[in-house]
């Protein structure tokens, strides 16, 4: 079967990416990181202190503006910005980004371009709401605040960036606030989407949960 969409939503810090790269290797799928892609724009308008409210300014980079993927690499106008994109600055402000319509909705249709006449699998707050409402696959992967915060704060100590536990637990739960009660799609579970609390389970768990129903729907 061709044109499985498998979409995984849910808040920040759920493990989103890190099953959606999994499965997508598992049934080679490919993978489209939306949160990627906002965090390209959100990167951009920073370094080039372009003002979020400054509509006109947004819609001309939007327009100019090239986002690629490769494998685990993210390409902003040619430029590899993989780690920029995951620095503290970017945290802080890509909710805020993702919030703005012309954002959303240019972003929208490329990820409905790239996904066209492919299996793929992607993530975000909301592809089973939004982007693909007809996906076969949809689950809403959430886990406790401090759990997520308790994932973030490891990534964090890994490439050796200067922040508290307490700072990663505010910034989760006001990232939490905003993609939950912004106008333009906010992060909801679809009617048809699967609850899954990964608070207490292992990557295998998750994994082997969403494989057994992308195998229902192939």
């Amino acid at each position: 079967m061709n044109n499985i969409i498998v979409a995984i939503d849910g808040p920040a810090g759920s493990g989103k990416s890190t099953i959606a790269k999994i499965i997508a290797k598992k049934f080679n799928f490919t993978y489209i990181d939306t949160g990627a892609m906002y965090r390209m724009i959100t990167l951009y308008l920073l370094e080039n202190n372009i003002d979020f409210d400054d509509l006109k300014e947004i819609e001309k980079v939007l327009n100019t503006v090239n986002l690629d993927m490769q494998g685990d690499k993210f390409y902003l106008n040619n430029v590899d910005v993989t780690t920029k994109i995951r620095e503290k600055r970017i945290n802080e402000n890509v909710s805020k980004v993702a919030s703005i319509k012309i954002v959303r909705d240019n972003l929208v249709n490329l990820q409905r371009k790239i996904s066209n006449n492919k299996n793929v699998i992607l993530d975000g707050r909301d592809v089973g709401t939004v982007i693909f409402p007809n996906a076969q696959v949809k689950i809403f992967l959430i886990a406790s605040p401090e759990e997520r915060a308790r994932r973030r704060y490891n990534e964090f100590l890994e490439k050796k960036t200067e922040i508290t536990y307490d700072e990663v637990l505010k910034s989760i739960k006001e990232r939490d606030h905003i993609d939950s009660t912004r106008d333009e799609s906010p992060l909801k579970k679809a009617d048809d989407a699967i609850e899954l609390d990964s608070t207490s389970l292992t990557i295998d768990d998750v994994v082997n949960f969403i494989s057994k129903e992308i195998e229902k729907v192939k």
